[in-house]
């Protein structure tokens, strides 16, 4: 058997598989909805800005001929 904290209320719940716990990581929907709360009302923010150059394309890269 395995066991999930839950991050909202710390219970502690066991379960044999992930289809037992259907709210995972959450024990309930109650502490689900709790949690979407918070980041609606921003009590959770993001620490860091995102870096917006990791999801881009590379540059084109340069042909060595030249098309004139």
């Amino acid at each position: 058997m395995a066991e999930l904290v839950c991050p909202t209320c710390r219970k502690k719940v066991t379960f044999r598989n992930l289809a037992e716990i259907p709210y995972r990581p959450f024990c309930s929907g109650r502490c689900k909805m709790v949690d979407l709360g918070k980041w609606l009302n921003e009590e959770y923010k993001v620490s860091e800005p995102l870096d917006d150059t990791r999801n881009q394309p590379p540059p084109p890269q340069q042909s060595d001929r030249d098309d004139v």
